[in-house]
């Protein structure tokens, strides 16, 4: 009897205890429920008294807060930038206000593949991926290492470019120049730097890709482009300040299944000397000029009249004695009969002369011509 009622108080408590836990489980639910309701009206009240007082009762998003500081998710230099980035950016002088640059370097990219093809004896496709505007100090900082960089420098214009060589495109130089077998990747060892031979070879091909340059400029300007120097290290081929405009151009080398990238920089005080040139939407644009118009502007000034006037004297008198003046008053001139006269058209003496009488009428015989001296010379 006793073991029984023990279990029979055992299982009463489990079931008291079960009970308990299930409304006390209930009230804190209904507690929980209770308070995330009173903080949501709280939350609520907040935010309509925030609107209300003008504050911002909304947060930006990642994309948003992107769009504001103008930063693009892909990084693709092409699209155009807005928000801050913009702003900061509006100096640069876009590269399409300079017509020109899109024909010669369309020049540039057949002649390359002409001259790659005869250098390397294999088939070279150049293309030209795209035309940009940079800060200097920004492409330095985003070259891919390891790179060879060739700073060029423009002779007639005083001034330098540069060159940047990609890895792929110096393993692929050097694989087909030194007879790699087609079809297998080029082999590459990251972190060592570059041999004599595989500078060698580079410059080589710079030297091609410069004289390709000389003559894609000629046309428009006749200029030489001379390699300087080669390097390794971005900050020995600075050839202007960071905050510098520049056009970058990048021109994609394809040699079957293998190639790479290269990419010519040019900074605006290099182009500087022909911006005038690069600014012609076509090739021999006259600026401001129409022959048709000055032709018929010539023949209209020809039968143009114009006032003369014959200066016997000129004096300088008070205002004085101006003001006193009186009708039947004799002024005096000082010239004689035979004094020179000068003909004048507005304030610019034209003539010289000598006066006289033809019938009815004073005459000026024309003795010879007064040129200034801007024309005498």
């Amino acid at each position: 009897m006793a073991e029984t009622e023990e279990l029979d108080d055992d299982a009463i408590a489990a079931q008291w205890e079960a009970e308990m836990a299930g409304e006390g489980g209930d009230d804190a639910a209904r507690d929980g429920g209770d308070m995330a309701s009173e903080w949501e009206a709280m939350a609520g009240g907040d935010a309509e008294e925030d609107m209300s007082g003008g504050a911002v009762g909304r947060v930006l998003n990642q994309d948003e807060i992107d769009s504001l500081l103008g930063f693009d998710g892909d990084g693709s230099d092409g699209e155009d930038r807005n928000g801050i980035k913009a702003m900061i950016n509006s100096a640069l002088v876009s590269y399409e206000h300079l017509p020109m640059l899109e024909i010669v370097f369309d020049r540039l990219v057949r002649m390359m593949t002409t001259s790659l093809r005869n250098f390397t004896s294999d088939n070279v496709e150049v293309s030209l991926d795209n035309i940009t505007s940079v800060r200097f100090g920004d492409y330095l900082n985003s070259i891919p290492l390891p790179a060879i960089l060739a700073v060029h420098r423009a002779e007639e214009w005083d001034n330098f470019g540069l060159f940047t060589v990609d890895s792929n495109l110096i393993y692929s130089i050097v694989d087909v120049l030194l007879g790699g077998r087609r079809g297998t990747a080029a082999m590459r060892i990251e972190g060592r730097p570059y041999t004599t031979i595989e500078r060698s070879l580079v410059e080589r091909m710079i030297e091609v890709v410069l004289e390709d340059m000389s003559a894609a400029f000629e046309p428009l300007s006749p200029v030489t482009f001379k390699l300087d120097r080669m390097e390794t290290n971005p900050r020995f081929a600075a050839i202007a300040r960071p905050a510098n405009a520049a056009i970058l151009v990048r021109l994609r080398i394809d040699m079957e299944d293998r190639g790479g990238r290269i990419e010519l920089v040019l900074p605006y005080a290099t182009l500087e000397p022909i911006r005038e040139l690069l600014l012609q939407m076509f090739m021999g644009e006259k600026f401001g000029r129409d022959s048709i118009w000055e032709n018929h502007l010539a023949t209209e000034l020809w039968h143009t009249e114009i006032p003369i006037e014959a200066v016997l004297d000129e004096q300088a008198i008070t205002l004085g004695e101006v003001m006193n003046f009186h009708v039947g008053q004799t002024v005096m001139l000082n010239c004689g009969l035979d004094a020179n006269i000068r003909m004048r058209c507005g304030n610019v003496d034209l003539l010289n002369g000598k006066m006289g009488r033809m019938g009815n009428r004073i005459a000026v015989r024309i003795s010879n011509n007064i040129r200034s001296p801007a024309t005498a010379q």
